[in-house]
């Protein structure tokens, strides 16, 4: 077999040195490990926990609504989202003014679990946190929005 001169070794270890998507993959992974961890009591995993978050608010938002804001597609959020209402921690609901659109609500049971699992949330986010050089925070958070807002 013979190697294509394009694949050479240096071009491979030029790419693993300057790919931004591996290193926010690994970061990503890594963080989402943790987290995980530390939500696993409340059974639930760290989209999940993000997800109930999302929902934690006056009005209800609509699926696509909070697909946008979690940039995700409305067939990843659908089927998320059916897992937390079957443990009926959301429901899945009509609008009141336009019955196409799906309103997502957080239950009692949805807002009571993350009353629980918030502590944990923050020993984890303080325990990211402080592997992070504090000068270095703002501008990673920064950089990580205008990446998500792209």
């Amino acid at each position: 077999m013979t190697k294509h001169p394009m694949l050479a070794p240096d071009l491979v270890r030029n790419v693993e040195a300057s790919c931004l998507c591996l290193r926010v993959q690994r970061a990503s992974r890594a963080i989402g490990r943790r987290f995980d961890a530390a939500l696993r009591p409340f059974g639930l995993n760290n989209w999940q926990f993000t997800l109930l978050m999302s929902l934690n608010r006056p009005e209800p938002p609509s699926m696509n609504g909070l697909a946008e804001q979690l940039v995700t597609d409305r067939t990843t959020m659908t089927k998320n989202l059916q897992v937390l209402e079957r443990r009926s921690l959301l429901e899945i609901q009509p609008d009141a003014r336009d019955g196409r659109v799906k309103r997502i609500l957080l239950t009692q049971t949805g807002r009571d679990l993350l009353a629980k699992a918030l502590d944990h949330w923050r020993i984890a986010n303080e325990a990211v946190k402080a592997s992070i050089p504090p000068e270095s925070l703002a501008p990673l958070r920064a950089g990580l929005d205008a990446i998500a807002r792209q």
